[in-house]
């Protein structure tokens, strides 16, 4: 039996990764008898001690060090802990609330947001087709805006706040697994707190509500942590255009189910913002082809945040 060649692996390890972020709904919609906040704060504290095993497995801890030997390292990584968190929230309560089609919309406009954030605060300047790209994104949510109301803020919070994280997060060099530790360690005093809170008053469903439900709440930080590191490996074994476009994978899956599983409903004012916002993605993949010879990877690519 013939090995895999690295490329192979890297294709399956980001397809892999890509499909889990896709499917992660179905988790939260398991864990869905605890409130968005809860859910949220065991993402954080269990995402801890995983990465900490991660790290001291790789040996990582003086790559770690010297970064956080800088404050100004350590400053970025708490801005993008706390945008990371609202990303995470958000897109928990879009599950939980039934408009998983408003999550998968933000996440398709997200890298055209970066795109966007790119030529505002970095002063990129990009091509006509991927300025036409952002325009196509920019009418889908104008029409969501005046046809469908109350979820558009769910879109609107999920693209911009991880647009922002990406952002801000490429300006630290830090390995994703080291930089997720840091960022769920800057948050864990506050989650904690929370839970402590929760508990105090009865509200919490961790050891309460049976132990399935505990043990799944407990494997929040594995679940987290898996799909990055395969993105983390496979991302640097495929060619990054093909990662560009497997990042829309995530959000196909939440699409499907949504309409299919969950039924929520498309209303024809709702696909005409996915048509638009499709249309949009489309022209951006293929200003971002390989036949365009590009000299530097595309800037608009970062860790999925989910």
């Amino acid at each position: 039996m013939q090995r895999p060649s690295y490329t192979t692996t890297g294709y399956l390890l980001s397809l892999g990764a890509f499909t889990w972020w896709g499917l992660f709904p179905l988790y939260i919609k398991a864990v869905s008898v605890a409130s968005p906040l809860e859910v949220l704060a065991h993402r954080v504290v269990w995402c801890l001690p995983v990465c900490v095993f991660l790290i001291a497995l790789w040996r990582g801890w003086g790559e770690l060090r010297r970064s956080l030997a800088q404050p100004k390292v350590l400053l970025t990584l708490l801005v993008t802990a706390t945008l990371i968190t609202i990303n995470w929230l958000i897109f928990i309560y879009s599950v939980e609330s039934n408009q998983m089609l408003a999550s998968s919309l933000g996440y398709f406009i997200s890298p055209l947001a970066t795109l966007a954030m790119g030529m505002i605060f970095l002063k990129e300047r990009p091509g006509r087709l991927k300025l036409a790209a952002m325009s196509l994104a920019a009418l889908g949510t104008l029409n969501a805006l005046l046809h469908q109301g109350g979820g558009l803020w769910i879109a609107l919070g999920l693209a911009l706040s991880f647009s922002t994280y990406g952002l801000i997060r490429k300006t630290v060099k830090i390995e994703a697994v080291a930089g997720l530790l840091v960022e769920t360690a800057l948050i864990t005093p506050v989650a904690l707190a929370w839970l402590l809170w929760m508990g105090f008053h009865g509200e919490l469903v961790f050891g309460q509500g049976g132990w399935g439900i505990t043990l799944l709440l407990a494997c929040a930080g594995i679940i987290t942590a898996v799909p990055l590191i395969w993105f983390t490996a496979g991302a640097r074994r495929v060619p990054l255009h093909v990662v560009g476009v497997m990042q829309y994978i995530g959000p196909s899956i939440q699409f499907v189910l949504a309409v299919l599983f969950y039924d929520e409903t498309v209303s024809p004012a709702r696909l005409f913002t996915f048509a638009l916002v499709w249309a949009g993605v489309i022209l951006y993949l293929v200003a971002s082809g390989p036949w365009l010879r590009k000299k530097k990877s595309d800037p608009e690519l970062e860790t999925p945040p989910a």
